[in-house]
């Protein structure tokens, strides 16, 4: 079993640096192009199924590569959402410094834990492997969320952002996950 993990495209809250989490923000312009860029990139390859968040801006990428000709359908599961951000979604890093000062991070603010959005991903995979065990499936979901289960999976922390549109290819060997392709966004410069 191969699994591509993709990130969704970019948004306007990305290029301003707002907190996004269950916040239901669309692709923007540039979203939609590299999503396409990334569809044909994929295309070399079969793929059997596409998963995404239900949040526009991964449901959207997820099109774009139907749009593409990738595959026929997508299937939409509410466990692949980012962290949920609490009183933070819609904010800056300047603005909750402002509001809430330097140690925001240690605030009740209502942020999703990295272990509760584990458990849903986790619990969504062990889905997934159940039905796919010999297929390889598309994955459509988001920067923290991704980060946090790509590196729960292969037992190694990951240090960089995932970026926009962004390609990590995991597979399946003996019951391990081994790392094919990480963070690769090569279709963008192309």
């Amino acid at each position: 079993m191969r699994i591509g993990f993709i990130r969704h495209g970019t948004t306007s809250w990305n290029k301003s640096g707002r907190a996004q989490g269950h916040s239901d923000v669309p692709l923007d312009e540039q979203g939609y192009k590299d999503a396409r860029a990334l569809a044909k990139k994929l295309s070399r390859e079969k793929w059997s199924y596409i998963y995404s968040s239900d949040l526009s801006r991964a449901s959207q990428t997820a099109q774009a590569l139907i749009d593409e000709g990738l595959i026929n359908n997508v299937i939409h599961d509410h466990r692949l959402r980012e962290l949920g951000g609490g009183q933070i979604e819609g904010t800056t890093e300047d603005e909750r410094l402002n509001k809430w000062g330097r140690g925001w991070r240690e605030l009740e603010l209502g942020l999703e834990t990295k272990e509760e959005a584990l458990k849903r991903a986790l619990a969504f995979l062990s889905d997934i492997t159940d039905c796919h065990l010999k297929d390889d499936i598309l994955i459509v979901s988001h920067g923290s969320f991704l980060k946090h289960l790509i590196g729960e999976l292969t037992g190694k922390k990951i240090e960089q952002s995932l970026e926009n549109t962004s390609l990590t290819i995991l597979e399946l060997k003996d019951g391990e996950w081994k790392v094919e392709v990480l963070n690769d966004v090569s279709h963008l410069h192309a």
